[in-house]
């Protein structure tokens, strides 16, 4: 019974929350929530006694919008509340369509990437309100403390209850000047489970799912259905598909050379593609475009020294313009390492620009180890990734490293063992 009502949770807690937060206003989200809650402790309470109801969602959304009236009347707010907010909570209204459920998901989104809020409170507030994670769920995810994604959290909820209403989709010029933030957060988002910070595990698939669902939200909505959402959503596609070989059978990171690609999900990697054409339709070239090229070009290669390097380099040219960063510079002198030999990417990596920005960052100090070993350089190797090692921020990342310099060590036993024999 646990793992369904987390499964149920995890699917209909923001679509719940956001319905009855339309119904009650944007004041009242705080209620929302917690009769949301309600809803889920009473299904845990009845449904082991008398089964699971043929409509589970109805049933939660009914006991939900009940729960709700009882307060109102009990605290005797609702004479406050607009009087055809009151006729709806008291009346027999048939319960909201899949496309008005829809819709209501949709506002939520919107409203969570107001243009106060940093992006780091956007996706909190997305993972908190519509993806049903909790507070410490959300602190995992983006390395932090309960009390200070709390203090975030209702930071983020003044400033949704302050502009008095759910963002309106049907403003077709709101929506666009709003729908590059919302892109902006998803990504974030899918990010966050691909490759984060979590302490927990270097892993989460179900950031990466929670990303996704909220994108073929974005589809679903003409409106939402720009080139640039249908290149997010390839993006999202081609890397999860290769999320099965990540992680090796022990549950250790690959690197993505080793990776054993009968393992990539090939649906996905077809409907990455298919999004990826759709995103084609219009003038504009966004980062998402050229990401899921990139990410394209590696799905097309069915082992890695097949891979199409120049072309992938000549991309990430495109997008430095688009979005200089050092992080991209690193991935592009990467790629130059791949077509042009070790060297050549190491002087790639020493002309970056703002280098000092990846001190910070794991994998700057594992690529040049990696590039330095493959120079047949072990010990300067095992240096950049004892760096590395050092700023591993979980198990996965620390268990990686503690390989990748175990291999320097081989490295330098085997060159040993080789000059010996030469004497």
């Amino acid at each position: 019974m646990t793992d369904l009502h987390e499964h149920l949770f995890r699917r209909e807690a923001g679509r719940l929350v956001a319905t009855l937060t339309r119904i009650f206003g944007v004041e009242h989200l705080a209620l929302a929530e917690d009769v949301v809650q309600d809803a889920f402790c009473r299904a845990l309470e009845v449904w082991p006694f008398r089964g699971v109801p043929d409509n589970p969602s109805a049933w939660l959304m009914a006991t939900a919008k009940h729960r709700a009236l009882d307060v109102l009347r009990r605290e005797r707010t609702a004479r406050t509340l607009a009087p055809e907010l009151a006729r709806l909570l008291e009346s027999d209204e048939p319960l909201p369509t899949e496309d008005a459920i829809r819709d209501d998901q949709l506002r939520m989104m919107f409203s969570c990437c107001h243009p106060r809020l940093s992006e780091a409170a956007q996706v909190a507030l997305m993972l908190h309100i519509l993806c049903g994670f909790s507070v410490d769920e959300v602190a995992g995810a983006f390395v932090s403390t309960h009390a200070g994604v709390e203090k975030r959290l209702a930071r983020a909820k003044r400033v949704l209850a302050e502009s008095q209403r759910l963002f309106e989709i049907t403003d077709a010029a709101d929506f666009a000047a709003r729908l590059p933030a919302v892109h902006r957060a998803l990504y974030l988002l899918f990010n966050e489970g691909y490759h984060g910070a979590s302490p927990e595990s270097a892993v989460r698939g179900e950031l990466c799912r929670e990303a996704q669902r909220l994108t073929g939200l974005l589809l679903e909505h003409p409106v939402a259905a720009t080139p640039a959402t249908y290149a997010l959503a390839a993006l999202m596609c081609l890397h999860a598909a290769r999320l099965p070989a990540r992680l090796d059978g022990a549950g250790h990171l690959s690197v993505f050379a080793d990776q054993d690609r009968s393992r990539w999900d090939n649906h996905l990697m077809a409907e990455g593609q298919r999004l990826l054409e759709l995103s084609a339709s219009g003038p504009l070239l966004t980062e998402y475009h050229v990401e899921a090229a990139i990410a394209a070009v590696h799905a097309s290669a069915r082992r890695v020294e097949d891979t199409n390097w120049a072309q992938i380099v000549t991309l990430y040219d495109t997008l430095l313009v688009l979005r200089p960063s050092p992080v991209v510079a690193l991935n592009r002198a990467i790629a130059v390492a791949q077509r042009d030999g070790p060297a050549r990417g190491l002087e790639e990596i020493a002309a970056i620009a703002d280098r000092e920005r990846l001190d910070a960052y794991p994998f700057y100090h594992a690529a040049l180890g990696e590039l330095e070993l493959r120079r047949g350089r072990g010990e300067t190797a095992r240096g950049h990734f004892g760096a590395a090692l050092a700023l591993a921020r979980n198990r996965m990342e620390r268990q990686f490293l503690e390989q990748r310099m175990q291999a320097c060590d081989a490295a330098g036993s085997a060159r040993t063992r080789s000059q010996s024999a030469t004497l």
